[in-house]
């Protein structure tokens, strides 16, 4: 069998501001249930400006075990909220899609107190990007695309490809 292989990329969006949000994908959970919470940010680019045609997709294991997903695109001035569940887990997994991207983004949100070896292992200083703020309604979390504050952001190696 011969080897595949890939072909050039494009760069993501911005259609899917348009075409893939639908109401009520950023609600993992009803608002008000037993654990539920808001996760709000916005998203960065590299001068700080926001961007307000970013996609964001988020994965969480609720206490239980379900694994749940949802999807949120950020408004004009970059905010972006969710609706989550308690996590069963020291991390919700966050995939951003942004418009000049030749491919997702792939970072962690731990929330504050949560770790683990991951967080842990890196440098001291880059370690509050991944680490979301308490805040009244729930927790914030900003996405830096680029710049000083850049977020950690993660590969896998079936997306390397």
């Amino acid at each position: 069998m011969s080897e595949l292989h890939p072909t050039a990329g494009q760069t993501v969006g911005p259609f899917f501001g348009f075409a893939l949000p639908y109401d009520g994908a950023a609600d993992l959970v009803p608002a008000g249930s037993p654990g539920a919470r808001r996760l709000s940010g916005v998203v960065r680019d590299g001068a700080g400006d926001p961007v307000p045609d970013a996609l964001l997709e988020l994965t969480v294991t609720a206490v239980g075990g379900e694994r749940l997903w949802g999807r949120a695109a950020t408004d004009a001035e970059g905010r972006y909220a969710f609706t989550v569940p308690e996590p069963d887990g020291a991390f919700l997994g966050l995939t951003v899609f942004a418009r000049g991207l030749l491919n997702r983004l792939f970072t962690r949100v731990y929330l504050p107190g949560a770790g683990d070896a991951f967080l842990a292992g890196l440098a001291e200083d880059r370690r509050p990007t991944l680490v979301a703020r308490a805040v009244e309604e729930g927790y914030a979390f900003d996405v830096h695309l680029q710049g000083d504050d850049e977020t950690v952001f993660l590969t896998y190696p079936r997306h390397l490809r």
